[in-house]
């Protein structure tokens, strides 16, 4: 047990499961019911979580799971995720936050995982921790009444519809092929699988059930919605392997009449406009970050993904939150990285927050350091990093948690 201000914090248990629920609810708003809060706990397990309490009463909670992301080069990395952050609103503004988060840490470093994530709901809290949003979703729409598809656009064929029951036993393989060389993507547990074709109405945003198209290659789960002004499909989840099982996807969703508007989120690299012969066709509707990313081990975290171009270079990392930062020589030789702590003077300096935007490939280095959050010794040097940096595809969140 650890306190501060009147608060202690332990680890939680079984037994702290119900009024874990109730602070989450109230928290965020929702109205869980108990099956998905044991689906949801037999993840992020409260005994792995942080309880904080005063007294005999909690009022603070952060869950955590280990679990595996995909990082640049397709190279797995086991990673610490935080998930369901809560503080009463009884007790804030009192530090609780901030101690959750600085026991959380100091378990994941004592783990050894070289990063932590997690999907934030605001987003002005969490630099100070050191976290930066490194996942950025596109929301579009398109009215596939005027879809056409360009000549060179392939039409494989393959899709085929499915049942839901059917779909949930030949997704999982697809999406586990489509995560392990698709950055930012992670292994999906299956109590998460039981949550998406679980399908509970607060989800559905006044639609349908889920239907399901199927591709050897690839899949698209989807729902539709009668609205007062027109009618819209909405592609909850659209995951392909291949570039053709991508544009067969697209175009079976594309044909689905009756229904004139398509919504969708897809990546900013995503190549949809242009399987069209508008390319205009496709608007963007809204960007918003997906997923947070910190560094916990700069060398171990640097040295777990490639690279697009070789680098020398020395490293000054700031982590006012932790002490994680250091200066570190990096040295990049065909993709593979060298990471150690050096005393040579720093050609870069940045905070770790700004790190974890970069890390995954989402953001650039010459666009962060326009931002005036990365200081280099010269353009040079500025644009060295900038194209070793580069991922070879824009990084995609697997699944919410």
């Amino acid at each position: 047990m650890t306190e501060t201000s009147g608060i202690t914090l332990r680890s939680g248990s079984a037994a702290d499961a119900e009024v874990i629920r109730l602070l989450g609810d109230i928290g965020f708003g929702i109205a869980t019911d108990r099956a998905e809060a044991e689906r949801t706990h037999s993840v992020f397990a409260p005994e792995n979580g942080i309880v904080a309490h005063e007294g005999d009463r909690i009022v603070g909670y952060a869950a955590t799971y280990t679990q595996t992301l995909t990082v640049p080069g397709g190279h797995p990395v086991e990673v610490s995720s935080i998930a369901n952050v809560v503080v009463a609103p009884t007790h804030r503004r009192r530090g609780i936050l901030r101690a959750m988060y600085t026991e959380q840490h100091r378990r994941t470093e004592e783990l050894g995982l070289p990063l932590t994530i997690f999907t934030a709901s605001q987003g002005g809290i969490y630099g100070r921790f050191g976290y930066g949003p490194s996942i950025t979703e596109q929301h579009i729409g398109f009215d596939r009444r005027f879809a056409q598809f360009h000549s060179g656009t392939p039409d494989p064929g393959g899709v085929e519809l499915t049942a839901t029951t059917a779909a949930r036993g030949v997704v999982p393989a697809i999406y586990d092929r489509w995560r392990r060389v698709q950055p930012g993507a992670q292994l999906r547990p299956e109590p998460a699988w039981d949550a998406v074709f679980a399908d509970l109405p607060r989800y559905r945003g006044g639609g349908t059930e889920l239907f399901a198209f199927t591709h050897p290659d690839g899949y698209a789960l989807y729902r539709y919605h009668r609205r007062g002004s027109g009618s819209a499909i909405e592609v909850v989840e659209l995951r392909a392997v291949t570039p053709d099982a991508h544009a067969a996807l697209w175009r079976a969703l594309s044909a689905l009449e009756l229904f004139d508007r398509v919504e969708a989120v897809i990546a900013p690299d995503d190549p949809l406009p242009h399987l069209f012969t508008d390319p205009r066709l496709v608007r963007t509707t809204g960007l918003r970050d997906a997923l947070w990313t910190r560094l916990m081990d700069v060398p171990a975290a640097l040295t777990a993904r490639s690279y697009q171009a070789d680098l020398d270079i020395v490293v000054a990392v700031d982590d006012p939150f932790r002490g994680a930062g250091g200066t570190f020589a990096l040295r990049v030789r065909d993709g593979h990285a060298e990471c150690a702590p050096t005393t040579r003077a720093a050609d870069v300096e940045l905070g770790i927050d700004v790190l974890g935007s970069v890390y995954l490939g989402a953001h650039r280095i010459r666009r962060m350091a326009a931002a005036h959050h990365i200081r280099a010794k010269g353009p040079a040097v500025l644009r060295a990093l900038d194209l070793a940096f580069q991922s070879d595809r824009d990084p995609v969140l697997g699944w919410a948690f």
